[in-house]
């Protein structure tokens, strides 16, 4: 009931996390991502202890396979999770429990990994990884050409009502961290590319507004003189 990607940008050191799914408020749960240590997505029969514990242990220097490898045997019901993470080299892995849910595959390459479960077909996080790597510009964009990618190839087997795209880079708090929790008559990823679209030319300027307040450009609300 979910397909995913979590990549880094071997441009600027963000990482990044893309979720789509047939239930709600899917993003709430399976996306994870720290700044300077990784990205993971904890996803089918969802943990989110496991994202967590997957971005500690890329924190103590182990790569993307070994945290998640590592997450993984740490839980007695392994076999119903789907988890993949990328590191702070690039390096990337995707676990598939054998109790996932219906048609269920993973993908990785250099600075992604992409999984899914209830698909439409198993070449799908295979279409999600070339996506991303032949898309171009802020990672936000290259997470949703992932994500229309999957979309367009089939997806998941139902409908999808919720989305989201999580960023973060060199601070404590995401850059980016978009939802879009439940949808019955629009897809959710277009609707988050909607709301993409109206965030992503402001997203330096809540920084700034968090950084160096007194640099900040105006507010653009009623009552800003």
């Amino acid at each position: 009931m979910t397909f995913s990607i979590a990549a880094r940008c071997a441009e600027t050191g963000m990482f990044g996390v893309g979720v789509c799914s047939s239930s709600p408020a899917v993003a709430a749960r399976c996306s994870h991502a720290r700044a300077g240590v990784g990205a993971a997505t904890s996803q089918n029969v969802t943990d989110p202890g496991l994202g967590s514990l997957i971005l500690d242990n890329l924190a103590q220097g182990l790569t993307a396979r070994e945290s998640v490898e590592r997450a993984a045997e740490s839980t007695e019901q392994r076999e119903f999770r789907q988890l993949t993470a990328v590191d702070r080299t690039g390096g990337a892995f995707v676990f598939t429990g054998k109790h996932a849910l219906g048609i269920s595959a993973g993908c990785t390459a250099r600075d992604v990994a992409c999984a899914g479960n209830l698909l439409t077909g198993e070449e799908i996080p295979g279409v999600m990884v070339e996506a991303f790597r032949h898309s171009a510009g802020h990672l936000g964009d290259r997470l949703l050409a992932s994500m229309r990618a999957a979309l367009d190839a089939g997806g998941e087997a139902g409908p999808v009502h919720s989305a989201g795209i999580m960023v973060v880079r060199d601070l404590s708090w995401p850059i980016v961290d978009l939802r879009v929790d439940w949808t019955d008559d629009e897809c959710p990823v277009e609707r988050l590319a909607d709301i993409w679209q109206l965030y992503a030319p402001q997203v330096e300027d809540y920084v700034i507004r968090a950084l160096n307040p007194g640099d900040a450009p105006g507010y653009g609300v009623p009552g800003d003189e």
